[in-house]
């Protein structure tokens, strides 16, 4: 959907052209709230597929260092996004399962368990894709928010 890399994707994903770096910067600078999320989500779903394959290939280091970054996006992006005073029992549940996707992630790295990691990836894949079907309502209030 969206062509730029997240700023939250592993070092080796991230653009090294210093002119798209600075693109991938104002895009963040200049994302609507909902851009951001969309933008965490990207990011930990690039580090899961990445501590997956480090799991697969015995590379210690490279998945621990791809689970922090998860656990800090599950943790300090999409938990500390959220609205508790006015999001009601969505915001409620969503943190519920942000903390035990981040209990997961723990316990995968611990355990070198794979499993865990697809049980995560399958737990968010539906969060994420309904976080992108609100785009277009977002959009349109806004367009007629700008008309009014």
């Amino acid at each position: 959907m969206y062509a730029q890399a997240s700023p939250f994707s592993p070092r080796h994903q991230r653009p090294n052209n210093a002119y798209t770096r600075v693109g991938l910067e104002t895009e963040v600078h200049d994302a609507s709230p909902h851009r951001l999320i969309a933008l965490l989500f990207d990011g930990l779903f690039a580090n899961l597929a990445q501590a997956e394959g480090a799991m697969l290939g015995g590379q210690r280091e490279l998945k621990t260092q791809a689970l922090m970054r998860v656990v800090r996006i599950l943790d300090e992006g999409l938990k500390a996004g959220l609205n508790m005073e006015e999001g009601g029992e969505l915001a409620l549940q969503l943190h519920g399962v942000y903390s035990f996707c981040t209990v997961r992630i723990t316990h995968a790295n611990l355990r070198d368990d794979l499993e865990a990691l697809r049980e995560v990836r399958r737990i968010l894949t539906p969060v994420r894709e309904a976080w992108g079907q609100i785009t277009p309502a977002i959009d349109r209030a806004t367009d007629q928010a700008a008309a009014a």
